[in-house]
């Protein structure tokens, strides 16, 4: 959930500045991108990424880097337009069920992978990075969906409360 973790991200800092000033906010947005995409193309464009390793280590990044532009594209969707259409916002909740799935797939083929440390570092030592910073950011929906969960159902017996 990396990838919408980072649009989710986009999306909320831009609404703290106001209207007008939103496209300077679309700069650091692409030095943002920039800074996280740089890594992962490097990797790619390596010599020693294309070596063997027996999990699918490449095909994995290459996959990761087509979200990642996905993601760009949402997050300046999203930073530009106010308020954002309904058809947007289910077709970005129907991204992070994929980006949730890029992420399962990205830390199995990691788990599953460690003699590529010696055939291709690089690629083993960046899909370890993006393994845990796909578990951190769905430690974190999870942490936001609970407590959602738990402030709607606060509000439930509120107001069954407040109809006796």
């Amino acid at each position: 959930m990396l990838h919408y973790a980072l649009v989710y991200v986009a999306y909320h800092t831009s609404r703290w500045l106001p209207r007008d000033q939103r496209l300077k906010y679309q700069i650091i947005n692409a030095i943002f991108v920039a800074l996280v995409l740089f890594p992962q193309l490097y990797v790619l464009t390596r010599p020693k990424s294309s070596r063997f390793c027996h999990q699918p280590l490449l095909n994995n990044l290459t996959a990761f880097i087509v979200l990642s532009f996905m993601a760009t594209g949402f997050a300046v969707t999203f930073t530009l337009m106010d308020p954002v259409p309904q058809r947007f916002r289910a077709a970005y909740h129907a991204f992070g069920l994929l980006s949730f799935g890029q992420g399962l797939c990205t830390m199995a083929l990691t788990l599953t992978a460690q003699q590529c440390v010696k055939t291709t570092p690089e690629l083993y030592y960046l899909s370890s990075i993006l393994s845990l910073a796909c578990i951190l950011s769905t430690a974190f929906f999870l942490m936001k969906g609970g407590l959602w969960v738990t402030t709607q159902r606060l509000s439930l017996l509120g107001q069954r409360g407040n109809n006796i």
